[in-house]
This record gives C-alpha cells, sequence and structure tokens, in this order.
C-alpha cells in the first residue's frame, strides 16, 4: 500500500509545479484574513458573503497550546506549514493526483478565544466544496485534539 501512495504523492507533487504560485503572497491584510476573490473556490470565516462563511475554530485552554495544536493537527492532515508567526499561519494542501494548490491560512484572536480560517483553491472557478470540506475535517480534528 506504501508504495501506492508514494507513486500518487509523486504525481501529485510533478503536477503541482504545473499550477500557479499564489498571486499575492498570503499574509493578512489590515490585521484580517485576505478578502475572499469572488469566486465559490473557497471559504472564509471573516467573510459576511453568505455562499463562502464558515465558522472561526473555537478553543479553550492556553493560546499557546491551541497555536502548537493547530499546526500539529495541519501537518496530520497532509498540509505543509509554510509560515508560521505569532498570530498568522499560512499552509499549503495539494490535491492527489491533480496536484491543485490550495492556500489555508489562521489568523489567532486569544482575546476571541477563536482562530479565523481562509481556505481557497489558487486556480479554477468552482473547488466543488474541498475547501469547506477540508475546514470541517481540520475543526473536526482540532477539537478532538482539544479534548485528548
Amino acid at each position: 500500500m506504501n508504495i501506492f501512495i508514494d507513486a500518487v504523492g509523486s504525481i501529485t507533487n510533478q503536477l503541482s509545479g504545473l499550477w500557479p504560485k499564489p498571486a499575492e503572497n498570503p499574509e493578512l491584510v489590515n490585521g484580517k484574513l485576505r478578502p475572499c476573490p469572488g469566486t465559490p473556490n473557497g471559504v472564509c470565516s471573516e467573510s459576511t458573503d453568505p455562499t463562502v462563511r464558515t465558522d472561526p475554530f473555537s478553543f479553550t485552554g492556553t493560546a499557546e497550546q491551541a497555536w502548537a495544536l493547530l499546526q500539529h493537527v495541519i501537518v496530520e492532515n497532509g498540509g505543509v506549514v509554510h509560515k508560521a508567526e505569532k498570530e498568522y499561519l499560512w499552509a499549503i494542501f495539494l490535491i492527489p493526483v491533480l496536484g491543485f494548490v490550495d492556500d489555508v491560512e489562521f489568523r489567532f484572536s486569544p482575546e476571541e478565544g477563536v482562530i479565523h480560517v481562509r481556505s481557497f483553491s489558487r486556480l479554477g472557478f468552482s473547488d466543488l466544496g474541498v475547501n469547506r470540506g477540508r475546514v470541517e475535517q481540520l475543526r473536526a480534528a482540532f477539537q478532538d485534539a482539544l479534548k485528548a
């Protein structure tokens, strides 16, 4: 089974190099996650548009523990953390075989007890719900890890 997984991973990595780099460097804009691009290929907890809106991740316990736990959950679920700062994190997820790249960003807001999230595909018009599904999967894994 590992041979198959390695083969799919190799193909995915090769194809991901064909897709464009982000048009802008993922980062906070005026202390918030970047605005949504106006296409239905992602979700954002700081958006007012109901078609892309999702809830932020809530947490209990120490802020440091929650932030470290989130980074662990991202890696455990196939993401690669590219930038981790005090209140901002940018990770990349690759869609198997096709190699599509999704940028997933988090803004840590300890005073609110939440972590805001933005997950969008770099390419295409629709993601067929992949980003929303990923955010829900990460949310569930994060909540489970908080309980452990």
